[in-house]
């Protein structure tokens, strides 16, 4: 469902989180900390304001939020119960038709990165194809626990912000 700003920054805040929960996986508190600062002049403002509540929230927040995180191409996907925006977001990346290797792949790479990091890989999808991905997997499993946090928070700015282009095109 499509919003405008004008709406967005006129409701109230039940209406608000209903409408831009969904931006952070599975983390509303986001959104509903936000609206308190409303008005919004344009929806880059708006996305502004959202990540500075994801920056400002404790570390263990900021950690349950990450952990909110499916595996990309993991045991949700496969049963089909990823949220519907993670499920786009990840068929657009072609991982809903990888092979039996590739899968393996992709199994043998989420328990590493959730072993080293206690917490899922996270990338925006929308912007990787599925070899860009595992090559990012490959490559940030070598991170420190602190940089690969900060990445994490970062692509979930990105997921945040096509998301909220989705609802509110301009």
């Amino acid at each position: 469902m499509t919003h405008d700003l004008a709406s967005l920054n006129a409701a109230d805040r039940v209406t608000f989180v209903s409408a831009l929960g969904h931006l952070f996986e599975h983390s509303p508190w986001v959104a509903e900390q936000t609206w308190a600062r409303r008005p919004f002049r344009n929806s880059t403002h708006l996305h502004s304001e959202l990540c500075r509540t994801m920056r400002s929230a404790p570390p263990e927040r900021q950690l349950t939020l990450v952990r909110a995180h499916p595996d990309l191409a993991g045991r949700l996907a496969q049963q089909d119960q990823l949220t519907l925006a993670s499920k786009r977001e990840q068929a657009s990346a072609g991982l809903e038709q990888l092979g039996a290797g590739e899968l393996a792949e992709f199994e043998k790479l989420n328990h590493a990165y959730r072993v080293r990091f206690a917490f899922p890989f996270v990338i925006c999808a929308r912007l990787n194809d599925k070899a860009a991905i595992v090559d990012a997997m490959r490559t940030r499993l070598a991170n420190s626990p602190e940089d690969e946090l900060e990445t994490a928070l970062k692509e979930i700015e990105k997921i945040a912000q096509l998301r909220l282009r989705d609802i509110l095109p301009n």
